[in-house]
């Protein structure tokens, strides 16, 4: 696939649109076609005292473009608490007025006359939806969901549940792929994000999407869709890559990997997985079709375990923040790019200030220094292994004090308990990192060390990346340290993946300007 050869999908954009009066309804519908979606889900549930008779004709005379009407009654989740002969009185009506699309429940739909009545229109079509109460349904009881939705003589159907984990969803897109009729079939919440942006690839007949400043909790946006995303380019032989990793709606991966991916001609996809047991998720995700995962917080050491090789390095430090998925014989092979993008972004910093000072010496940047790691987990390991090969003197700090020593002692440092970081006093020209999230949004006003003892660092790193000028970095600056953010991190360790993922040369220079545009 080539950036410039767009790839065209049947799968359509629907904005779902709940404001509470017919003029918001209004000028949303336009909102939403500005930012990219091609059809508007309008929920007449949530107007306040709708009148079918006035207020239907203004929204479907007004309307930019195709509407899927939707009167949710409150036993199926909705809002309306009326008489259900008048709800079903208002979608014949919304119909007759030219309607393109009018939502059912099944329990509804099973009504053969309502579904005859309906199908009178000849611009009308009729989903019929159903939400699960609960986790994804087993492949069996789909099945026969699918079939009884079918029976109703609907033109498309809708399944919607709330995964309690992200495996479930293999199960909705196998259904996708199975379906004969138009399926829509997603999961809410943040473990069913997938499920909707991966819907073009498996054949989904819609994915929903919210419109910027009306956001809806498990759905992407509209702008990320179209900008980040690019959905019009997805594909059934798209390669998925993703984030393992625990929250996972802060990664900027997305952002950086999926133009990426285009700008190089590289048919892929790159999306955050929320993780709860990796054991069940590799498992459930042995397909080629996803070929590659980046691993975050909190996985990068337990995931070793479930790799089937490992780089030397990634086994030296303990921890592995990138996997790819060999095509030749399925296996996974871990590695870590965490640890040289950590080293390097600090040696760049000193020597970018050295430049500036007219000083040399690049060779002993770190040699001999004293390296305070805060954090004795994935990225903490990687930096403490990176401080090692450059001859610096490393002091770990982690809550864990176990922990701590078994990184000192493979680091040949010394261990030291949290608790006395805000009384640890570094000595001159010392290197202080940070690798835990301390400080990440939305706690950013939090810092790990004494704001005291900045001014006697010389350099500041801190992994957070969001905010990009974290707390510490802005104490630290105050107090005359140089800083590096976790954004310097973030890019060349994403340079490393991205090779890693391809077998191409990362485009560095492409890359970098996304990053400084966008995080």
């Amino acid at each position: 696939m080539g950036s410039n050869e767009k790839m065209t999908t049947s799968t359509l954009i629907c904005a779902p649109l709940m404001a509470e009066s017919v003029e918001q309804m209004v000028k949303d519908m336009y909102e939403a076609k500005a930012q990219g979606a091609d059809v508007v889900e309008v929920r007449l549930d949530h107007i306040n005292n709708f009148k079918p008779q006035q207020e239907l004709e203004i929204i479907l005379k007004k309307k930019p473009l195709p509407v899927i009407i939707v009167y949710r009654p409150k036993w199926a989740g909705g809002q309306y608490e009326g008489d259900d002969n008048n709800r079903l009185e208002a979608l014949y009506l919304a119909s007759d007025l030219g309607a393109d699309y009018i939502d059912l429940e099944l329990k509804v739909a099973s009504d053969q006359m309502m579904i005859q009545k309906l199908n009178g229109s000849c611009i009308t079509k009729v989903i019929v939806s159903h939400h699960v109460n609960g986790g994804v349904p087993s492949d069996g009881e789909l099945r026969e969901l699918v079939k009884s939705m079918k029976d109703t003589g609907a033109d498309m159907i809708k399944l919607i549940a709330n995964a309690s984990d992200i495996t479930e969803l293999a199960r909705m897109f196998q259904l996708l792929s199975y379906s004969q009729v138009p399926t829509i079939a997603y999961s809410e919440g943040e473990r069913g994000l997938i499920s909707q942006i991966l819907c073009p690839k498996f054949g989904g007949a819609l994915i929903y999407a919210s419109i910027d400043g009306n956001s809806v909790p498990g759905l992407p946006t509209l702008d990320s869709l179209r900008h980040a995303y690019k959905l019009e380019y997805v594909n059934s032989d798209v390669k998925v890559f993703g984030l393992i990793s625990k929250p996972v709606g802060h990664s900027k991966g997305p952002v950086l990997h999926n133009p990426t991916f285009r700008h190089a001609n590289f048919n892929g996809i790159y999306v955050p997985m929320f993780v709860d047991d990796l054991k069940k998720f590799f498992s459930v995700y042995p397909s080629p079709e996803f070929a590659g995962f980046s691993v975050g917080f909190p996985y990068k050491e337990a995931v070793v375990e479930f790799c089937d090789e490992v780089h030397p390095l990634a086994q030296a430090i303990g921890a592995v923040n990138t996997i790819i998925r060999r095509p030749s014989d399925g296996k996974l092979i871990g590695y870590n790019t965490d640890c040289e993008a950590a080293i390097t972004a600090i040696e760049d910093s000193l020597k970018e200030q050295r430049c500036i000072d007219g000083k040399a010496a690049f060779s002993t940047l770190l040699s001999g220094r004293l390296f305070v790691v805060v954090g004795a987990g994935g990225a903490g390991r990687a930096l403490a292994f990176g401080a090692k090969s450059r001859g610096a003197r490393i002091v770990i700090f982690d809550v864990d004090v176990e922990r701590a020593t078994s990184l000192a002692t493979a680091v040949s440092g010394e261990a030291c308990r949290y608790e006395e970081l805000v009384n640890f006093q570094p000595e001159k020209g010392a290197i202080l990192a940070n690798a835990t999230p301390v400080g990440m949004h939305p706690n950013t006003d939090r810092i790990p060390v004494s704001e005291a003892t900045l001014g006697d660092y010389e350099v500041v790193f801190d992994a957070v990346y969001i905010p990009r000028k974290t707390r510490l970095l802005k104490d630290a600056e105050a107090a005359g340290a140089i800083t590096v953010s976790g954004v310097e991190m973030f890019l060349k360790q994403a340079i490393g993946q991205f090779k890693l993922f391809t077998g191409k040369e990362a485009p560095k220079e492409f890359m970098r300007e996304i990053v400084l545009s966008k995080f």
